[in-house]
């Protein structure tokens, strides 16, 4: 037995996409970011149908083909390969941002660097002097489609908070993030602030406290 794998707790990053599908309505259009955000095309719930959307321009992408079955034409926004559904579309993606600035997405499951207890999202670049350029579709993204999932680690590499009460980093929205997936926990974002809405398994309260550099409201009973 792997002694270091069995200390870790909290969940994969298979386990948070596929929290972050059950939580997506049926019939939504839906828009993955890249990351972790790409594998939750793998999981839909039986009784639910997703239509994913990419911005390069495919309506209908299905998961990531079996190795060896790739199509180098057929990608996603990120440049993996991805796979097309029985019915799909493809189009320009002048078109496909047209769909996004004019609100015809439901959901869009991003990345972050930084998650606001506002909901303000910063996930494109450090402002460092060698940080990334340009912020991609990442604004259009959050300022179009109705409903924001983020999906990330908890923290940093290094164990620095990814939940701040106010971001440092460049943003890529204000007020946008509904609800987070971590490895530790889902939380909202609350007028309130940030409250959990279900622990991690072998995960506690004060542990998320302790990793979360903004307040932290408990589960509220319902």
């Amino acid at each position: 037995m792997n002694t270091e794998n069995s200390k870790v707790k909290g969940w994969t990053r298979e386990q948070m996409a596929e929290l972050a599908a059950m939580d997506i309505p049926d019939g939504s259009y839906v828009n993955l970011g890249i990351g972790i955000p790409e594998l939750v095309a793998k999981f839909v719930p039986e009784d639910r149908e997703f239509i994913y959307h990419t911005e390069n321009g495919l309506l209908g992408m299905g998961p990531a083909p079996e190795p060896g079955q790739e199509d180098s034409e057929l990608i996603n926004a990120g440049k993996k390969a991805v796979t097309a559904l029985p019915g799909a579309s493809f189009f320009h993606h002048g078109d496909s941002f047209t769909m996004i600035r004019g609100g015809h997405i439901d959901v869009c499951v991003l990345g972050a660097m930084q998650i606001s207890q506002e909901g303000d999202l910063a996930n494109w670049s450090t402002g460092a002097p060698d940080a990334i350029p340009a912020v991609g579709g990442a604004m259009d993204l959050v300022a179009g489609v109705k409903t924001i999932f983020v999906i990330s680690q908890h923290t940093t590499k290094n164990g620095v908070a990814k939940l701040v009460e106010k971001c440092s980093y460049p943003l890529t929205g204000k007020k946008v993030v509904t609800r987070v997936f971590s490895d530790l926990a889902i939380i909202d974002v609350t007028p309130e602030g940030f409250r959990v809405r279900r622990l991690a398994p072998g995960i506690t309260f004060e542990e998320v406290c302790e990793k979360t550099d903004a307040p932290l409201l408990p589960i509220k009973a319902y």
